[in-house]
């Protein structure tokens, strides 16, 4: 059809202006060329058509302006040469054009009918498939938990919120069960006054009705003064909420039995987020197997602080699986949504990954040394043996630096992402900037006064040693003041100078008897090394 119509155009805009030139009836010519461009126009829909129709209305236009010609009997053989000209130039240009439209016509069909084709199946596929339309079902409002009638088995929800809620799902194991161990160790490593702080869920998500009432019972009996005053909750979901947990996808070659043992824990865990997502500030994920370090609470409470308004998705305090995660509640009706919609795809600690990632988390921010132990000697799943242990974990953490709010500035420069806040986080991170000369800088400034007690700063790594300051001093500074790089202290005083790229000092209330405002180290040496600041550390007083 459009082939057809192109030589129909063609043929017209030729017969036009092929008529000799003495044609009597003044711009008849020019109305049937304009008919035929405008009839194809508004039976297609395509730009090069309508190219095509304005470049016939400049022919035409050529053609009134050469009507004069038509009085003018002396003129006439000029008016001749002049009308086959412009008759082979509109000739050579529709057929261009038309050669162009065709082109683009063809691929434009194809490309839209292929896609058509392949939207439409995909669609067709979504929609009669029964476990994206329950996922789906349940998405209507990301930010609101889910519908779901939880049995409560052992305790009671308390009206005030909490500041942590410590969530852990457990189901019968064919090998020894770590339940009752892991409870006492999250509730003995914790002081009076951490526990009054924190509510514990455990979500028996066993099928087996009867282990889970033996297992309430036990629990309830055993950690009966914890019960009783809310901080410990036993729930469970039903399995008519569960979506299909047979005949999954065999993602990573995965045998089916493993496919739906893990595809059942995102669910697990999905429902234990859930439920908690309005008991606190925020929710710390466990697993029934671990064992914790002393006053962990405290340790979470200042990594948060030290954060201070940087937006984050996830907080880890292990470096395995699915231990010590934290999140913000807020976060977690969504996080729980998350893991229902790919229950089938990936075990949850992969899934946990992409959800910090999605929530512009790009980088794993981590505490170190580890609050949490994995001990579980046989897995839940087929009773295997698992001996993987945190090497970085500490039962008795000591020498963790506060490290309050703050923001940095330095006019070194910095190398790729090895950004200022690096040195400051108690992590894996460092900055690193490119060979500093004497003057330079390095600034931390609190986002409120503090009563420092000891400072530490190291410079230099393991796999780069030789990128430490080789002469500089530490300063702290008081009576904050703008000036054209942000801002600074007006008056510093000096705690000491770096030995080898280290420096600490323990008596800093004696020598600043002030609140400081800001922690300075200052580059006294040109080096043509590069320098990386590993960690600075603060140890607040206790009157801060």
């Amino acid at each position: 059809m459009f082939l057809l119509m192109h030589i129909t155009l063609c043929f017209f805009v030729f017969t036009e202006l092929s008529v000799p030139v003495h044609r009597p009836h003044k711009g008849i010519r020019q109305k049937n060329l304009l008919h035929a461009c405008n009839t194809i126009a508004c039976r297609t829909d395509s730009l090069l058509v309508r190219l095509i129709h304005n470049t016939c209305s400049h022919i035409a236009d050529g053609c009134c302006i050469l009507n004069p010609c038509l009085a003018q009997q002396n003129m006439h053989s000029r008016c001749n040469r002049r009308w086959l000209r412009l008759a082979g130039l509109g000739l050579i240009s529709c057929v261009l054009l038309s050669l162009l439209l065709l082109i683009f016509i063809d691929k434009e069909i194809s490309s839209f009918g292929e896609q058509e084709r392949l939207a439409k199946e995909i669609l067709m596929k979504q929609l009669h498939s029964g476990r994206n339309v329950w996922s789906f079902r349940n998405l209507t409002d990301a930010n609101l938990p889910l519908n779901i009638t939880y049995e409560h088995l052992a305790g009671f929800l308390l009206p005030r919120k909490k500041f942590l809620a410590v969530g852990m799902s457990s189901i019968h194991r064919r090998k020894g069960s770590y339940l009752m161990p892991t409870l006492t160790s999250v509730f003995e490593q914790l002081s009076n006054e951490e526990l009054t702080d924190i509510i514990v869920v455990v979500h028996l998500a066993d099928e087996n009705m009867e282990w889970c009432r033996k297992t309430t019972v036990a629990v309830a009996s055993k950690f009966a003064p914890h019960v009783l005053r809310g901080r410990l909750l036993i729930i469970h979901a039903p399995h008519s909420a569960y979506p299909p947990l047979r005949g999954l996808k065999r993602n990573f070659n995965d045998p089916q039995d493993r496919v739906t043992f893990r595809s059942k824990q995102n669910v697990d865990y999905a429902f234990l987020m859930n439920f908690c997502a309005n008991l606190s500030t925020f929710y710390l994920m466990l697993e029934d197997d671990v064992v914790c370090a002393r006053n962990y609470l405290n340790h979470i409470r200042q990594f948060i602080a030290s954060r201070g308004s940087d937006t984050w998705a996830t907080l880890e305090f292990s470096k395995l699986g699915y231990i010590g995660k934290l999140y913000r509640s807020a976060d977690l009706p969504r996080l729980a949504r998350f893991l229902l919609l790919f229950y089938q795809e990936m075990p949850c600690d992969w899934l946990l990954s992409h959800f910090r990632i999605l929530l512009a988390q790009g980088d794993v921010i981590r505490f170190k040394p580890s609050l949490f132990q994995h001990v579980g000697y046989y897995s839940s799943f087929r009773g295997t043996a698992n001996k993987l242990r945190d090497d970085d974990f500490e039962e008795e953490p000591t020498d963790i630096p506060d490290n309050p709010p703050a923001g940095f500035v330095t006019d070194i420069e910095v190398f790729e992402d090895y950004h200022p806040h690096k040195a400051y986080g108690m992590n894996n991170e460092y900055f690193w900037g490119k060979s500093p000369s004497v003057g330079k800088s390095f600034r931390v400034l609190f986002q409120k006064p503090v009563n420092v007690m000891r400072v530490r700063v190291q410079t230099g790594s393991e796999d780069r040693k030789g990128d430490f300051l080789r002469g500089g001093t530490v300063e702290i500074g008081h009576r904050p003041v703008l000036v054209n790089k942000g801002q600074d202290c007006g008056e510093y005083i000096v705690l000491g100078s770096l030995k080898e790229g280290f420096f600490e000092a323990k008596d800093v209330t004696e020598k600043a008897q002030f609140a400081a405002n800001c922690l300075r180290l200052k580059v006294t040496q040109n080096q043509s090394e590069w320098l990386i600041i590993r960690s600075i550390s603060v140890w607040m007083a206790d009157n801060t």
